[in-house]
């Protein structure tokens, strides 16, 4: 089993982000960090936990003393012996090295700082409350007390170019960092960037410039030792999230916090698992919790195609692809009978290989990744 811990908090809202985050006050951050703490001993279950995962928002937003009274509720409530990675997400503007150190000190073992950029005129458009130079002294602190650093970068960003990306890449290079996590933006609707999309006002890289970008990434981490593990990550051999992993291995986990999602198995009458949701609005799960009241806002039971359809499209996202084996030990079925039309238009379409143990998307088929995801979603 797995844990996600949800922190809804940031300093600024960045213009792109569509996750659950507000900015608030440190009196609305304590509430919510006691609330917190009771659903996770409601939920306590004496589970071993193999990793454990501080996601956002923005945890570094929390003070060691409200991070140390999280970590002690869970050590009370779950076997934590056999956890391999602690991860927490931190941004650089809200650490220091003292702070970095006592995060060392509680038991976290891997660090993942949300960059983004290393130009400044990216991260002001961005709405980072970082610039380039703290970022780069915060990813040297944190190498400096961490074995296991990763950071997150961008592209497709507004008035991107590949030499800005370049530049990013080249800085990113020489800091030592274990693990790299890019992502190309996605505009969503109900951010700033959404809203200026809608009207015109901002200028994205065209198709040929993001084709570009891509391939720059894709070739530039390799030959600096950088194994593509998943369509959005690369890591030194080794230093693959173990986490992240899970997810796309059909892991269950528990997902505390307002808006956090559990994939549990909770009867025998559901043997393929059941999807969770908790409340997304923060004031509303702190009332719910501390009323006693139900926070889960949806839930669903996976039956046996809807199992099969996460399995498939979650593990095309490792580079390994899907294990046959493991699909048909899951399932009792060979997925290429059930798939078979899926995978013979994957196939000609030149998007993924095939073998006796596995199916993968090939490097084709990783940067058109959601046309094959899709593919799997429909009736077989």
């Amino acid at each position: 089993m797995q844990i996600y811990i949800h922190i809804p908090f940031c300093r600024a809202k960045c213009k792109y982000c569509a996750f659950n985050s507000i900015v608030a006050e440190s009196e609305l951050i304590d509430r919510y960090v006691d609330a917190l703490c009771i659903e996770i001993k409601s939920s306590a279950q004496n589970q071993n936990i193999t990793t454990v995962y501080f996601g956002g928002g923005t945890p570094s937003i929390l003070t060691i003393d409200q991070l140390s009274k999280i970590f002690d509720t869970l050590h009370k409530n779950y076997n934590l012996s056999h956890c391999i990675e602690f991860t927490l997400e931190a941004n650089p503007g809200t650490v220091d090295k003292f702070y970095i150190n006592e995060l060392r000190k509680l038991g976290i073992n891997r660090l993942s700082l949300g960059v983004q950029s290393f130009d400044d005129d990216l991260l002001r458009t961005l709405g980072r409350i970082h610039n380039s130079q703290e970022a780069i002294a915060t990813v040297k602190t944190a190498v400096s007390i961490f074995d296991n650093v990763s950071i997150d970068l961008m592209y497709d960003l507004p008035n991107q170019t590949t030499k800005i990306l370049q530049n990013t890449l080249d800085i990113a290079m020489n800091l030592n960092v274990q693990h790299i996590s890019i992502y190309g933006l996605e505009i969503e609707s109900e951010t700033e960037f959404g809203k200026l999309h809608n009207s015109g006002r901002l200028n994205l890289p065209n198709d040929d410039e993001s084709d570009k970008m891509y391939e720059l990434i894709t070739g530039e981490l390799p030959r600096h030792g950088f194994k593509r593990y998943e369509i959005s990550n690369f890591a030194i051999e080794g230093f693959e999230s173990r986490h992240n992993l899970g997810y796309w291995s059909d892991v269950k986990y528990f997902g505390f916090g307002a808006g956090a999602h559990s994939y549990l198995n909770i009867s025998t009458k559901y043997p393929f698992g059941v999807r969770l949701s908790n409340i997304h609005n923060v004031r509303e799960y702190i009332d719910n919790i501390n009323s006693g009241f139900n926070i889960k806002e949806t839930e669903e039971i996976l039956t046996q195609k809807s199992a099969m359809e996460e399995f498939c499209f979650l593990a095309l996202r490792k580079a390994e692809g899907i294990n046959l084996k493991n699909f048909k030990d899951k399932f009792g079925m060979d997925i290429k009978n059930i798939y078979a039309d899926v995978i013979d238009k994957l196939k000609r379409e030149g998007l993924i290989e095939v073998s006796d143990e596995y199916i993968k998307l090939n490097e084709r088929g990783m940067k058109y990744g959601n046309h094959a995801f899709a593919e799997f979603l429909l009736d077989p």
